[in-house]
């Protein structure tokens, strides 16, 4: 049995996806919506609206085994081989560089479908989705979450639970973020580091870990590519991410949930890690790429309007409070403002060359939370102490 969600609900965030994070619709746009079947209400309400403005859906549904819809499933991940992987089809392609905005909802029926695959070939399929990862993140697109029961049970709650936290956080006008944020965005801006200090609730250690983000852009998140949102991000010079890191909050990423995160780095490389929870899920998104053993992105948590941390990395990376960082991928817009023209591809590659610019098939947010209770400690941008106040980060 699916959630129940009110068609008022349904009505209101697909009007946020489409008139807000996509900046509405005309008629020469092709939509892509991709997701399970299992999220075919809100998929189907996305696709009416569309309809309706004169634009065409392209409705992607993906198989219950394939994580993020991604090239191929689990299965070839288990049974394939290497030239099956590389053998994408011309058409898929094509599909993707047609569209012209793109919606993912995320929500799985059976999150465990994706367990038990080949390491090689799944980092294998990784890369092989990269291009298709690049052409659908260059142009218009949103990220939002449905509740299932695979996933309610993955974090110990009823559907109607569950389904109460993300349909409440998904359906709150996300321009109120625009002042919450300000602050914190306008402090990052002026920064040239970030020194990040948690303990490790086993020993008592405290652990450092320092990075450059000096000259880089300060992006605020208000919903115009997560839905629900809240987050100050920006990508560090990734040969500058020297110390340690401890991060507490469980994330799920490939039907396994990872908890209990320990990385070293050296000169901007992870050379040692483990997890109490989930390590070797951890271990296949390391040991990936060269770039997977690198830090993408810094970001700090400022929705308070999310009432529980889930496991699920869309909702707990945005809770207020909470710190995280990436392992893998930069974000390129954080190095240029246009990273499409010709002379923002070559400033790209030159700092790609010099270790600047950080690229990889993996993309994946960890999460530390520094409110009471938390493994966070402490964080400061240069020399000021921000701090949690009312569950966001605030200037003292």
């Amino acid at each position: 049995m699916g959630p129940k969600i009110s068609a008022e609900d349904l009505q209101k965030w697909a009007d946020f996806l489409l008139n807000y994070s996509l900046d509405g619709i005309s008629n020469d746009d092709i939509i892509m919506i991709k997701g399970e079947k299992i999220c075919w209400p809100l998929m189907s309400v996305l696709q009416d609206k569309i309809i309706k403005a004169g634009a065409i859906a392209d409705i992607n549904i993906t198989p219950p085994d394939n994580d993020r819809g991604k090239i191929w499933g689990a299965e070839m991940a288990k049974n394939g081989s290497m030239r099956q992987i590389e053998r994408i089809p011309d058409w898929y392609i094509k599909r993707y560089e047609n569209m012209t905005k793109y919606i993912e909802i995320l929500g799985a029926e059976n999150p465990q479908a994706f367990e038990g695959t080949n390491p090689e070939l799944a980092r294998a399929i990784m890369k092989a989705d990269e291009q298709i990862k690049n052409i659908r993140l260059a142009k218009p697109w949103v990220l939002t979450l449905f509740p299932t029961a695979g996933f309610a049970k993955i974090e110990g709650m009823t559907l109607e639970e569950y389904t109460n936290v993300i349909v409440s956080a998904s359906t709150v006008d996300p321009r109120l973020l625009e002042d919450v944020e300000e602050d914190i965005y306008n402090l990052m801006d002026k920064s040239s580091e970030i020194k990040i200090v948690t303990e490790n609730p086993k020993t008592g250690k405290l652990l450092t870990l320092k990075m450059n983000i000096a000259d880089k852009n300060i992006i605020k998140c208000t919903g115009k590519r997560n839905f629900p949102d809240g987050e100050v991000y920006t990508s560090p010079d990734a040969n500058t991410v020297e110390g340690e890191i401890y991060v507490d909050l469980p994330i799920f990423q490939g039907g396994t949930t990872i908890r209990g995160i320990y990385l070293k780095f050296e000169s901007g490389n992870i050379i040692e890690y483990s997890a109490e929870k989930g390590g070797d899920t951890l271990s296949k998104i390391i040991e990936t790429d060269k770039g997977s053993h690198k830090v993408g992105e810094v970001a700090l948590g400022m929705n308070n309007g999310i009432s529980k941390a889930l496991t699920h990395p869309l909702f707990v990376e945005k809770m207020g409070g909470t710190l995280h960082i990436a392992i893998g991928a930069s974000y390129v817009n954080c190095y240029v403002d246009d990273a499409s023209s010709e002379e923002g591809k070559k400033i790209l590659d030159d700092l790609h060359k010099k270790g600047i610019l950080n690229r990889s098939a993996q993309h994946v947010d960890i999460v530390t939370d520094f409110r009471e209770g938390g493994a966070g400690r402490e964080v400061y941008l240069d020399n000021v102490k921000i701090e949690i106040k009312d569950n966001i980060w605030v200037i003292p």
